[in-house]
């Protein structure tokens, strides 16, 4: 079954973060190979940080674009795995060894496959 990972932390301590703990990033990558390796990463990456997003809602035809993120939150989804996991447990497994966990909150979604979808 598929799942997805959100990665959130406060996006203005990352700065920070990165330059006082160097295997940060390398923890991502490290990850990342690992479930490659495995078989069990089905994408993922990381997102600009919120003031590059835009928000889009119709409503009643009329198109209405928000700069920033959907909701003001203390911490900002930054980033995301696509993993291919045969439970709920194996995804908790994959999340506890996100780097952003230790910081911030991993999220994680069973993905609602419908029929012809993947």
């Amino acid at each position: 079954m598929p799942y997805l990972l959100l990665i959130y932390q406060d996006e203005r301590e990352l700065p920070s973060r990165i330059a006082a703990d160097p295997t940060f990033l390398a923890g991502f990558k490290e990850l990342s190979d690992a479930l490659k390796a495995s078989g069990e990463l089905l994408g993922g990456d990381a997102l600009e940080p919120t003031p590059m997003a835009t928000s889009v809602r119709v409503r009643g035809g009329d198109v209405l674009l928000t700069d920033g993120p959907f909701a003001e939150t203390r911490e900002q989804l930054g980033g995301f795995f696509l993993i291919q996991a045969p439970d709920l447990d194996r995804a908790i497994e994959v999340a506890r060894r996100i780097p952003a966990a230790k910081y911030g909150t991993i999220e994680v979604r069973p993905v609602k496959v419908w029929p012809g979808s993947m």
